[in-house]
Parts: C-alpha cells; structure tokens; sequence
C-alpha cells in the first residue's frame, strides 16, 4: 500500500513537471510568434533544434556533451575536495568548543564572500589554468558543507550523548557512533547546496578564461553575437543542474534511509 502510495505520488510529480515545462515552452514560442519579444530571442523550436544539433555536432571544437564532461569533470575535482574538508572542519567545530572559538570568527569572515569575488586572486595564485577554476569551486562547497556539518554536529541530542556517556562510551565512541549519524541528513542537505553552488561557479569561472566547457559556450556566443548559442548554453546548463540536482536527491534518499524508515 505503502509503495503505491509513493508511486502515485512520483507520477503526480512527474505528470506536473512536464505540464510546466510544457507550459513555459509554449508561452514562450507563442510570445516570440506574436510579440516584439520574437525581435530580442528566438523562440524554443529553434533552441531546442540547436542543442540537439551541438550534441550530435560541434561547437567550437567539441560537442555539446564533451563541454559538459569538462565543466563536470571540474566541479568534481573543487567539489569533493571542497566537501571533504568542509565535513571536517565543521563536524570538528560542532564537537569540539575550543576548536568552535578558534575557527569560527574567521569562517564567519570567509562565508559571505561570494567564490566570484576570488576571481582575481585565483589568477594571481593559481594562473588562467584548471587550479584556478578548482580553487573557486572548492570555495564554494567548502562554504556550503561547512555551515551544515557544523550546524548537524552541535545539534546533537545532548540526552543521547549523556546516556551514552553513563554506558561508559569514551569521547571517540560517542563521536563516531552518535555525532556523525545524527549530523549526516544535515550534511548532504549542505552538499546540495554546494552541489548547486559549484556548478554556478565553474560556469562564471569558465566566463573570465577557458577553451572548453558551457560557460565557455556562453561568452563565446556574446563575442560572437550569437544569442542562438548563448540561449542553447543557457539551456544546457539547466538540463545539466537539473540533472545534478535529482542525483544529489536519490543519492541522499538512498544512504540517509535509515533516517526517515520512522516517518
């Protein structure tokens, strides 16, 4: 009963996604059709007919998929160093008091600055090459993850750790068998976030210097004045984010399980 239920609600989900989609894309080609709005963009038909043209074709040197493995291939690389450190630095945080006075002020500093305002220092450190662009990503997750690791790790039920104390688990015990469970939904809470943020960043760092990638696809057509390939990067970005995004959801639906087995 209960896994019909949830299929029925997939395919309700499912059925008005695709309705607004649907939607959005008819609005749209009805307005470049019949108003000043069709002098500004080209209506869908023609994106949509470019994006399927640049993935089985070219653009520039590579194909559409090709420019996406390298935006993904460097938002993975600033990602997973990003989150790593970012679940350490915060668990640690959450845990530990001292650790919480000490490093707190300074992330605090750090956290709003936006990645895209590093742009400058990223070149003068790191070069025009691909250290940069895995510099400014893995600021962006880092930032993320951070917050959310430190934000699971404090909010331990203290009654939990008592309890486990009076069972006579020592500190490490305790860490590993209490704190990082009960921090873990938090934790890929913040990793979507990062997830999200990562690939707004490659794309902007793609924009300042790159020869391959869809932010690449993006600046490429405003150089050339090419709105077609600009609105086809544009759309392929947001397939591709969509996708990242349902991933991130079903990965955290399959190993965070355990957490909603009571609800």
């Amino acid at each position: 009963m209960k896994t019909t239920r949830i299929r029925s609600e997939h395919l309700s989900t499912l059925m008005w996604g695709s309705a607004s989609i649907g939607s959005f894309l008819v609005i749209w080609y009805v307005l470049t059709q019949t108003t000043r709005l069709g002098t500004l963009i080209p209506g869908p038909d023609i994106v949509l007919i470019s994006l399927f043209k640049g993935i089985f074709g070219q653009v520039g040197r590579h194909s559409i998929l090709m420019h996406a493995v390298y935006s993904l291939g460097r938002v993975l690389a600033g990602f997973i160093i990003g989150s790593a450190l970012g679940v350490t630095v915060g668990l640690i945080m959450g845990w530990s008091r001292v650790a919480e006075a000490i490093m707190a002020p300074l992330y605090r500093i750090i956290r709003p600055i936006p990645p895209i305002a590093w742009i400058p220092i990223s070149i003068i450190w790191f070069g025009l090459g691909e250290s940069a662009k895995i510099f400014l990503i893995f600021l962006a997750s880092f930032a993320n993850v951070t917050l959310n690791a430190w934000s699971g790790a404090r909010n331990v039920d203290r009654q939990l750790i008592g309890a486990a104390k009076m069972l006579g688990a020592n500190q490490r015990q305790i860490f590993f068998s209490i704190v990082l469970p009960s921090s873990v939904p938090q934790i890929f809470a913040g990793l979507q976030v990062a997830m999200s943020s990562s690939w707004s960043t490659v794309l902007a760092a793609e924009m300042v210097r790159s020869s391959e990638g869809l932010g690449w696809m993006i600046v490429t057509g405003m150089n050339n004045n090419d709105i077609v390939q600009i609105l086809t990067g544009i759309v392929a970005i947001g397939v591709v984010g969509f996708l990242l995004a349902n991933i991130m959801r079903n990965l955290e639906a399959v190993l965070c399980r355990w957490n909603k087995s009571g609800q």
